[in-house]
């Protein structure tokens, strides 16, 4: 009998991969540096093993995907808080990974307690990656009026400017911003074993939770780890240094941080301090301030007016405009690196070759309900919508999307630069919806600040000749 267990990548792989070795398990292909996300387990021929981000880990197990995960217990949450019927088991907390979840607010504003806070009758604004526990955190507390500003990271930079509060995670070696102090905690975390509800009541789970139950307390390695890491420092940022006219810049934070850093070079703008580090660089532009955020979470900022300028992908430029049609953000440059292809993608083992194929099999019956996992939820929505392939089921991720074919889903919408990385994974290509590059968005609305608005048009004028030149 198969046990599919479904393990994390990022910051808790290190001590996962510990535990399972020290559990006498015999792995290849789980490490930091393997590009697979199928481990295989010698001695345990029986165990199936999958490589998930965190985020979507309690997911995978409620569906019924996975018998067993692995993840932290703030992602368990965020997923209970909102459906608490959920079909999940909290087996046993594994001594890893700690981390604390709590709420944090800008050393500028004039609150300093909870009482304070929910005295409060502006609307408060919270952003975070936890959107359902943050909504379950104001409910709690009765706040008068609030919004929740939904992200896919980087919440620590959001207050004091465009957000009162920040719920995000902090672990052991990291620190907060300088500009933030921790207002309350309202979950500590650690690293969980989870199950799915009706294989845990009927299914001899027993192979694998021994040898998992046999560990003991992985205290010590984890000590010696985090000091052989290090910690980093942010620098700081004064609230004195805030001008109401100054234009604020997004920049966009991963794979599209060192090509962006490198045409801000060619157009002779210089960004001051650890660019990769910092998320409030200085830039060589008078009045003009800089933030380093997720691009996923960027024409969202900009409809919502925290940002007058983002550079970012036009594929997630797309992907909020399919969703808010009306949205006021709009591209207003080109700029002409980071071109990926935005592909409809399939398992080599299914046999099809178009969007035409995936229909017959859904007519014919041998498709119930096509699987579509993406993401650009908002892009695959609509690319299956107007190629008819229903019924489909839509099954957003948060990264490492090669995984999910072909066990747990049948069609990826995906983002390629060669296509190298799908071909690895036994994935083929079936038809592209669209190229992507980097862009500059602004908003529709114009700034009724005239400084505001020239300083705009000054940084579309560099940004215009640098393009031209690439």
């Amino acid at each position: 009998m198969q046990l599919k267990l479904a393990l994390p990548k990022g910051r808790l792989l290190p001590w996962t991969n510990i535990l399972l070795q020290k559990s006498g398990l015999e792995l290849s292909g789980y490490n930091e540096h393997s590009r697979s996300y199928r481990p295989q387990c010698s001695n345990l021929p029986d165990l199936f093993l999958k490589i998930f981000h965190e985020r979507d880990i309690p997911i995978q197990v409620a569906v019924g995907n996975y018998d067993l995960g692995i993840c932290g217990l703030d992602w368990v949450e965020e997923l209970l808080v909102k459906y608490p019927s959920s079909a999940l088991v909290k087996v046993r907390d594994l001594g890893y990974g700690e981390s604390d979840l709590c709420v944090a607010i800008g050393k500028s504003a004039k609150v300093a307690s909870i009482e304070e806070l929910k005295s409060k009758v502006d609307t408060i604004r919270i952003a975070t990656e936890y959107p359902n526990l943050a909504e379950s955190f104001a409910l709690r507390l009765r706040l008068k009026r609030f919004n929740i500003f939904p992200l896919w990271g980087a919440a620590e930079v959001y207050p004091p400017e465009s957000a009162d509060l920040a719920l995000l995670s902090q672990t052991p070696d990291s620190l907060f911003d300088q500009e933030l102090i921790p207002l309350t905690s309202i979950l500590c975390s650690s690293a969980f074993l989870i199950a799915y509800q009706p294989s845990w009541e009927s299914k001899d789970l027993s192979p694998l939770l021994h040898r998992l139950y046999a560990v003991g307390n992985m205290e010590k390695e984890i000590e010696e780890g985090l000091k052989s890491q290090g910690g980093g420092t942010k620098e700081p940022f004064s609230s004195s240094q805030l001008q109401d006219s100054a234009v604020w810049l997004a920049l966009p934070d991963g794979h599209q941080q060192k090509p962006t850093l490198e045409f801000l070079r060619k157009s002779g703008i210089k960004i001051e301090g650890q660019f990769a580090e910092s998320r409030r660089p200085t830039i060589s532009l008078e009045g003009v301030k800089v933030k380093v955020i997720r691009p996923q979470d960027m024409p969202l900022q900009v409809a919502n007016k925290n940002f007058d300028l983002a550079i970012t992908g036009k594929d997630w430029l797309y992907d909020h405009l399919y969703r808010f049609p009306s949205s006021p953000v709009k591209e207003v440059l080109d700029l002409g690196f980071g071109k990926v292809r935005v592909v409809a993608v399939v398992s080599n083992k299914l046999l099809v070759d178009s969007p035409q194929d995936l229909r017959e099999l859904l007519r014919r019956g041998s498709l119930t309900t096509l699987r579509v996992a993406s993401e650009y939820t908002n892009i695959a929505d609509k690319y299956a919508r107007d190629n008819h392939l229903s019924p489909y089921r839509l099954i957003p991720t948060w990264g490492a999307s090669e995984a999910f074919l072909p066990e747990d889903a049948d069609l990826l919408i995906e983002n390629v630069q060669t296509g190298r990385t799908l071909a690895q994974h036994n994935l083929k290509i079936i038809d592209t919806l669209f190229e992507s590059s980097a862009c500059l968005i602004s908003s529709t609305f114009s700034s009724g600040d005239l400084s505001k608005r020239k300083r705009m048009n000054y940084v579309l004028q560099i940004l215009r000749q640098a393009a031209r030149r690439n």
